[in-house]
């Protein structure tokens, strides 16, 4: 039996569940959001390594229509922000609309009936509009090195950490230092007998002024809204004030960079070791770690760093690229995730029978982060270049839901079975733009290799602006940037292929 809805929502992160909200508030109770978990969450349910939390402050990292007067810290921890996400589905009543264990395994457009088909490991669905939130840190990514699979010990990801296997007393390598990387160390550090991290790259870092939120502010919050609201907009409007250097005048970061020099310079004596953890490229061309606690980690005496990617594995011995060789027990991979070549975007068919993955071959472009040619009523949600190097993602989910929003309600007016596809034309010229944009960035002339950045070159995943400028370029969607396609009149069969559902 296959259930047919007006929208299909993947995935349930902050982007999936921020969907299912307003598509309430919009009045549409007509949608599933598919989530191939067994809870909602997104990528704070999958990261539960020691130490995970975020670094955005608590009050901007939360949905501006659900603000949360109790966050106990400045910048919460991951089990916070996960409960916080499991009160938004049951404040605004979103688990009647939730099909977990419902991994999409493909979907695939229909230009004869203008919807979706949907098979999921739960289940087949047509839709209407299909939203995808599955967020491009969802899939982790373990690179190819030579031996690994003879690795006699334990290996994981991050993103997958065996909470049923015990570190304590073991040797463990650490390979990566990202912002999982530098939260790991710290936590790990105390209870492992050696471990050894292996640097590519070194990050930059900054002191975390974390601290605990005390009762008084918390109960100021609860009595007076606006305090919250205030609070917010205060840690809006600094980041706002950042982004003129991250993608005008990266020259004006050499300050900052002075900052984490010295913020360097007191935890770490060791010259030898401060030249190794030493970045050679410009402050912010990757993102900005924050910690207080890596610096420190990283000087201990059962730590060792090697600076030098991990290029093969012989038994339980690991070989850097420097020729440097380390005895574990244990390998925990923090490198990161597939952002500029999504999985999801190999099981969506497009009109011209091609996945979205074949039509990205040449790099990621979507209209206003949200919308690809050739891919009718599917819109993404963090889609290419709507990523931020130093604010908060949520504002910029935000924004794309006031897009759907607006789509949604243009297929209303447009009325009877219709679809929007964007033009190409449309496309490539707002990826244009947005490319002559990037160029005197940061993150394309900081002289960095981040992620941020696919097999090209390209930066297919940052938006060079303000967070203010992405919501006035989102507020409306444009006709004149696609065409209306209606259903064909075609003679009905005798018999559908399956029972469906309203």
């Amino acid at each position: 039996m296959t259930e047919h809805v007006r929208v299909a929502v993947i995935g349930s992160g902050f982007g999936g569940l921020g969907a299912a909200v307003r598509l309430r508030r919009e009045g549409i109770t007509d949608f599933v959001v598919l989530e191939r978990a067994g809870s909602v969450g997104g990528t704070w349910r999958d990261n539960s390594y020691p130490g995970c939390a975020c670094d955005v402050p608590s009050h901007l990292y939360s949905f501006s229509f659900a603000p949360n007067p109790d966050w106990p810290r400045t910048f919460s921890g991951q089990e916070h922000i996960r409960a916080y996400l499991e009160h938004v589905t049951d404040v605004f009543g979103l688990r009647p609309h939730l099909r977990l264990d419902s991994e999409v395994l493909r979907m695939t457009w229909d230009a004869q009936e203008l919807r979706w088909d949907i098979e999921t490991s739960g289940g087949r669905y047509f839709a209407d509009v299909v939203v995808s939130a599955t967020g491009p840190l969802s899939d982790p990514k373990i690179p190819e090195i030579p031996g690994l699979d003879t690795f006699p010990g334990k290996v994981f990801h991050s993103a997958r950490w065996d909470h049923d296997h015990d570190l304590t007393g073991q040797r463990v390598a650490m390979v990566g230092t990202g912002a999982s990387a530098i939260q790991i160390v710290p936590a790990v550090q105390p209870d492992v007998s050696r471990l050894t991290l292996f640097q590519r790259t070194p990050p930059w870092v900054m002191p975390r002024m974390d601290r605990p939120i005390s009762g008084a502010e918390r109960a100021l919050h609860r009595a007076l809204p606006f305090t919250t609201q205030l609070r917010r907009g205060l840690l809006w409007g600094i980041r706002e004030l950042q982004v003129q250097a991250f993608t005008k005048h990266p020259n004006e970061l050499g300050f900052v960079e002075q900052l984490a020099r010295r913020n360097m310079a007191r935890a770490i004596k060791d010259p030898a070791l401060r030249a190794r953890l030493t970045p050679d490229y410009r402050i912010g061309c990757k993102r900005i770690l924050l910690s207080s606690t890596y610096y420190p980690a990283l000087t201990q005496p059962n730590v060792d760093v090697v600076a030098s990617g991990l290029s093969e594995i012989r038994g339980s011995t690991l070989v850097a690229a420097d020729g440097s060789e380390a005895e574990v027990d244990a390998i925990v991979f923090g490198t990161g995730f597939h952002v500029t070549d999504m999985p999801i975007a190999d099981r969506v068919v497009g009109a011209d029978g091609r996945t979205l993955a074949e039509s990205w071959k040449g790099g990621m472009e979507a209209l206003r982060g949200a919308s690809a040619a050739g891919f009718p009523n599917w819109m993404t949600i963090i889609g290419p270049n709507t990523g931020l190097g130093n604010s908060s993602m949520i504002l910029m989910i935000e924004s794309q839901l006031n897009y759907m929003a607006d789509y949604l309600r243009q297929l209303d007016v447009l009325g009877g079975r219709a679809a929007l596809d964007a033009r190409p034309s449309a496309v490539h010229a707002w990826n244009r733009r947005v490319q002559d944009r990037m160029k005197r960035t940061v993150w394309n002339t900081g002289g960095c290799t981040s992620w941020y950045l696919d097999g090209s070159g390209r930066n297919t995943t940052i938006w060079p602006g303000t967070t203010a400028e992405f919501r006035r370029a989102t507020r409306r969607v444009d006709l004149a940037e696609y065409e209306v396609l209606r259903a064909p009149v075609v003679q009905k069969a005798a018999e559908e292929p399956d029972e469906v559902t309203a």
